[in-house]
């Protein structure tokens, strides 16, 4: 019996949940992160950065066939044993703690800048954590219906941006390389921190309905964020010159400054209150499976308390402190740091560790 049968996906939501948690955010930073690495060059090395995503996910693809109707905890606990389990619990337990706390308090400090400036952080947390907690709760399957319906509400969003062409600078595109091949090379690692996201298939994986379809899924979800990037990308270096670019923090909602229409000017404020909804599709499933590994350790079914118990706490604590921009830069850093190990690292360590040291099954086959 399916251990989690009752909260089956669709490829479709499992496409869009792995999507949504990587065009959150970096959508905003990312033009004018790869302009002052690698100039107008940047959208070569999120190319490469979508070629090393896209080999790390299969590999996560390739570990879970190994145990197809579990999750990564229930993956090693079975090969491993409990001790084992227990602390791979632990350590995706505070990863995605680490991410969600990253991702809500960057979302949050972006509504208080372009919209919000006089409410307080709990305020916001809590407008926020009322509809997140009612998906939360509700498991998988409901999160990947939202995650469904925000794409298709979202679909045409990007395209906006392409009212800014008529004063577009296509020369800040030429000459192509010309920071040469090293600094692309070197410009990657930051694209490669813009697909994290995909290593949510460790815990994805069993509730998809049509598992062989699982590798499919996943570069479809990196290739979608990959086409976002790139376009957004290459719209911003368009119209912002290569040194003005690096003087805007956001430059994705300062470019939606200039846009203007005759019964609305400042659409930049319009846009971005929907992207809250976007951007709920990239802390919601952290948040989740937060609680998801949290009540693993319990050994509690209903991941509920746990959910509840984690708002209530970051609500909390933002009464008291929330980070200022440097901080938060810090927790970025930090996050991008173990997202390295854990999305690129992890999988890679595991499929090399299946390989050479199989467990012997009955009859001293192989497991």
């Amino acid at each position: 019996m399916k251990k989690y049968g009752f909260n089956e996906i669709t490829l479709m939501q499992y496409i869009l949940i792995i999507h949504g948690i990587q065009v959150g955010i970096g959508v905003l930073t990312m033009p004018r992160d790869l302009a002052e690495k690698a100039g107008t060059d940047g959208w070569i090395s999120i190319l490469i950065g979508w070629g090393i995503a896209v080999a790390a996910s299969l590999t996560i693809v390739n570990v879970m066939k190994r145990h197809p109707d579990g999750t990564l905890l229930d993956l090693v606990t079975n090969r491993f044993g409990k001790i084992a389990g227990k602390a791979m619990t632990i350590v995706m337990a505070l990863y995605l703690i680490l991410g969600f706390t990253t991702t809500i308090a960057t979302a949050i400090s972006i509504t208080r800048v372009w919209i919000l400036s006089q409410t307080p952080p709990s305020v916001i947390l809590i407008l926020f954590f009322i509809p997140g907690y009612i998906i939360a709760r509700s498991g998988v399957r409901i999160l990947g219906r939202y995650s469904e319906l925000v794409f298709f509400l979202a679909a045409g969003s990007p395209f906006v941006l392409l009212a800014t062409l008529p004063n577009a600078h296509w020369l800040h595109m030429l000459p192509v390389l010309k920071e040469g091949w090293l600094r692309v090379f070197v410009t990657a690692r930051s694209t490669v921190l813009s697909f994290l996201g995909f290593e949510l298939s460790f815990f994805l994986y069993p509730f998809l309905n049509r598992k062989e379809r699982a590798g499919v899924g996943i570069v479809i979800a990196n290739t979608l964020s990959m086409l976002v990037f790139v376009f957004v990308t290459v719209v911003c270096n368009l119209f912002f010159s290569p040194d003005e670019i690096t003087e805007y923090t956001w430059p994705t909602l300062s470019l939606l400054k200039v846009i203007e229409f005759r019964f609305l000017e400042r659409f930049d404020i319009v846009f971005l209150a929907f992207y809250l909804f976007i951007f709920s599709t990239t802390w919601l499933p952290l948040l989740l499976f937060a609680a998801f590994c949290t009540s693993q350790l319990t050994g509690r079914e209903d991941h509920s308390l746990h959910l509840a118990f984690t708002i209530v706490v970051a609500i909390a604590v933002s009464w008291f402190y929330f980070p200022q921009f440097t901080h938060l830069v810090a927790m970025q850093n930090l996050w991008s740091i173990v997202g390295i190990i854990v999305a690129y690292g992890l999988p890679v360590l595991l499929w090399v560790i299946f390989g050479l040291f199989r467990r012997s099954g009955p009859g001293g086959e192989t497991a």
